[in-house]
Order: structure tokens, then C-alpha cells, then sequence
């Protein structure tokens, strides 16, 4: 091998472990009692790419100009401090973002935080788990305790494909006859009916429950649109430029990244439950497909933060990418 590729190696190699240290330090990452040993080398080709997950966001981040990363800005997001849940026994915070198996972690964080005493996380009921005073926000807490949560805690965040999530979204509270989705379909259902169809039956008017795919993107993609949390970007529900995320796991790879930050946090013992396969990846396509090219920009454009923050693209729908 040549010297200058031994080089690079020998650096990457140095960079893998000075990170899995620091983060193992910082999440204060307990050993094994029967042999005292930690498991640096388990993670490893996981870590390589959780780095990658890291650097691409600072990255970005350090493009956009006047995004502050002052503390105070956190504190004074209402919204945000609403989405952070805590767990002040691990020392753990966690964005919670719709469609991206928030209901499962609500539940592990209702069994880590010693709330609930169970080995079935799926017997947690959902309706429980969304109930906001289950589990503490940072919302909850004075700005001096999360000014100091902030600084000692492990903040992590999981994330989906952005049109994956919007169409995951639509699906459940629009297409379904869920229980849940009556609010939605009348809170805007019966608006989306009313604005972007011609001629609307009075029924649709009167229950908006037959929204189809193309009338909720004309929606979300106009200039009077109320972004629900279910559908905001990312990027604005958890602010990743201004909270500096210590982990950032993904819907794609949700098993295995799961696994990890619960090994981190020291309880590896508890098993995040193995997401059902649905078909909204599937169908993807097939909704897309319903869009006219300028429905398709338009719709990037409001999420085009989550796709440069977190990797994703535009390929498979066009061909090729915007940027």
C-alpha cells in the first residue's frame, strides 16, 4: 500500500476511536459487570457512518448565515423545548419527530424513566405515550436547568426521507379512517376540499375525508399552509443547526441505530421493537407519480434542509438531483 494511503488509514483509524471515546465518556456508558470489558470494536462500522451523519450536518450548518447557535434561542423555542423529551436518569434527550417511530420511543422512554414497569413496550398503550404529561419535555423545566441538560446531556434525533414521512403522514390522517384522523380531516381536510378541488361534493365539504395525495401537496406547498407537526420539516421542529445533536439516527436503518443509542445510554437490555414493514416506501413512487414536476420542486424546496441535512435525494423520483 502506498505510504500516503497507509497515512490516511492509520488517521481514519485514530478518528473512529478518539469519537466512539468521546462519546461513550460523554454518555457515561457503563461496563460489563462480569468482565469489565467495553465493547468499542462492536460498533465500529456503525460509528464510521453515524461520523459521516455528523460532519455532513456541521457541514451544512456552517453555511447558513445568521442561524445562531446560542443557547438562549433554545430556551426562548417554546416549540422546540415542547419536542425535546427528557430522561433525567440516563441523562437523555430526545426530539421526538411524527412518523419517524416516535411512539416506540415514547414507550422505551416511559420504561426507561422507571414510569411504566414492563417488558412489553408494545402493551404501552399509544394513546398513553401521546399524553404530554407522561413524559417531561424540556418545556418543563426552568431555562438555568435547560441551559445545564442541554450541556450535559446526550441529545439525539431520528429521521426519515422527507417525502417518505410527508406521504407516511397523509396516509394515516388523511387516507385512513382512523379514529385519530377525524381531526385531521376536519381541521383540514374540509379546508384542503374547499380550496384546491373543483366543484367539491357537499359530503367532502362537510367531512374532508377524501383528500387525495396531489390536493394535500398543493396544500402543504401553498403560501397559507399550516405546517401540523406530522408534516413540518425537520429542520424546523428540532432545529439541528441550533441544537447540536451528539446522535442523529435514521428511519432507514431504525433497528440497528435503535440498538445502539440504547447501548450507549446503558440499557442495551431493553429491545426497541422491530418496526412493522408498511408500504409507504413502496407506493412512494406511486404517489410521486401524481405530481406534476413543479408540484415535485415545490415540495423539495419546502424540505430541501432535511434533504441537505441528512443525506437524502431526489434520484429515484427524477433521475437526478436538484443541487
Amino acid at each position: 500500500m502506498h505510504k500516503s494511503g497507509i497515512l490516511r488509514l492509520c488517521l481514519l483509524c485514530l478518528l473512529v476511536f478518539c469519537s466512539s471515546t468521546l462519546v461513550f465518556y460523554k454518555m457515561k456508558l457503563t461496563t460489563n459487570e462480569t468482565d469489565g470489558k467495553i465493547y468499542l470494536h462492536k460498533w465500529i462500522p456503525e460509528q464510521l457512518i453515524y461520523i459521516n451523519r455528523q460532519e455532513n450536518i456541521n457541514k451544512f450548518c456552517n453555511k447558513i448565515e445568521n442561524k445562531s447557535t446560542e443557547i438562549k434561542n433554545i430556551v426562548s423555542n417554546k416549540e422546540l423545548l415542547e419536542h425535546i423529551l427528557v430522561d433525567s436518569k440516563h441523562k437523555m434527550l430526545y426530539c421526538y419527530v411524527p412518523k419517524v417511530a416516535c411512539t416506540n420511543w415514547k414507550r422505551v422512554f416511559m420504561i426507561m424513566t422507571g414510569m411504566v414497569q414492563t417488558s412489553d413496550i408494545l402493551s404501552i398503550p399509544s394513546t398513553v405515550v401521546h399524553q404530554q404529561h407522561y413524559i417531561p419535555s424540556l418545556l418543563n423545566f426552568t431555562d438555568e436547568e435547560i441551559q445545564e441538560m442541554l450541556q450535559t446531556h446526550t441529545k439525539f434525533i431520528f429521521v426519515r426521507h422527507p417525502f417518505e414521512r410527508l406521504l407516511s403522514a397523509y396516509k394515516n390522517k388523511f387516507e385512513q379512517r382512523y379514529n385519530s384522523s377525524k381531526y385531521f380531516q376536519s381541521r383540514f381536510g374540509r379546508k384542503i376540499v374547499k380550496t384546491f378541488r373543483a366543484n367539491p361534493s357537499y359530503k367532502s365539504l362537510m367531512n374532508g375525508d377524501d383528500v387525495t395525495f396531489s390536493e394535500f401537496v398543493a396544500y402543504v406547498t401553498s403560501k397559507n399552509s399550516v405546517f401540523n407537526e406530522h408534516w413540518m420539516p425537520i429542520d424546523k421542529l428540532c432545529e439541528p443547526c441550533l441544537v447540536k445533536y451528539d446522535f442523529v439516527g435514521k428511519y432507514e436503518t431504525l433497528n440497528r441505530d435503535a440498538q445502539y443509542i440504547l447501548d450507549q445510554a446503558g440499557v442495551g437490555e431493553i429491545s426497541f421493537p422491530r418496526i412493522r414493514p408498511t408500504n409507504t416506501s413502496n407506493h412512494l413512487s406511486r404517489y410521486i407519480s401524481q405530481l406534476s414536476y413543479n408540484s415535485i420542486i415545490s415540495l423539495y424546496k419546502i424540505y430541501r434542509n432535511d434533504f441537505k441535512l441528512f443525506q437524502y435525494s431526489l434520484q429515484s423520483f427524477l433521475g437526478y438531483d436538484l443541487e
